[in-house]
């Protein structure tokens, strides 16, 4: 069975987990899907723009403004170029930005502007991942057609096991296969 292959929009946040994100696009690259990448300013703290842009052999998009000369506006262009709009490493901070309709940085913009399908792929220390409201938001998310790549058990960042250790690379890109 052949795999058709897509156009990618990957949307990193602010995260350990950031620096997971070279292997998913290597891997999507591999498997022959176009991947294109933003961040948020939270990430580049963790992983800059010229990584990924080398990754992925294209620009990487961080500010909505980012090419006022072009005349496209990036948040609208983005998200209906993609098929699919990949959002790795989600924090509780973006899920409860998309939950509540915020739209105050580029991905955010994206996300309540594109009609491609939005997977969210959950990082996270286990008692944010766990707490209540981060629960509520992604459940909200959900029922407005969002798909979940649920987050492991492992040891985070933190030094602590439990629930909140992003997702396998295999699991992304099969989720994101599977689209």
């Amino acid at each position: 069975m052949s795999i058709q292959k897509k156009k990618i929009l990957l949307g990193v946040t602010g995260s350990i987990a950031a620096y997971k994100v070279g292997d998913v696009i290597r891997r999507l690259r591999d498997k022959g899907h176009e991947v294109t990448v933003v961040m948020t300013k939270e990430a580049q703290e963790f992983i800059t723009p010229l990584t990924f842009a080398g990754l992925t052999a294209n620009k990487v998009y961080t500010q909505i403004f980012q090419d006022p000369d072009s005349g496209a506006m990036a948040h609208i262009k983005l998200g209906t170029e993609s098929d699919i709009f990949l959002i790795v490493p989600a924090t509780a901070n973006i899920i409860a930005k998309l939950a509540h309709g915020l739209a105050d940085d580029l991905l955010t913009c994206i996300a309540i502007t594109t009609k491609a399908k939005i997977l969210v792929a959950p990082a996270m220390n286990v008692e944010m991942y766990e707490n209540k409201i981060v629960q509520e938001n992604c459940k909200k998310l959900a029922s407005h057609g969002f798909k979940f790549i649920e987050p492991a058990h492992g040891k985070l960042a933190c030094g602590v096991t439990g629930m909140g250790h992003l997702a396998e690379v295999d699991e992304i890109i099969k989720a994101v296969e599977m689209g």
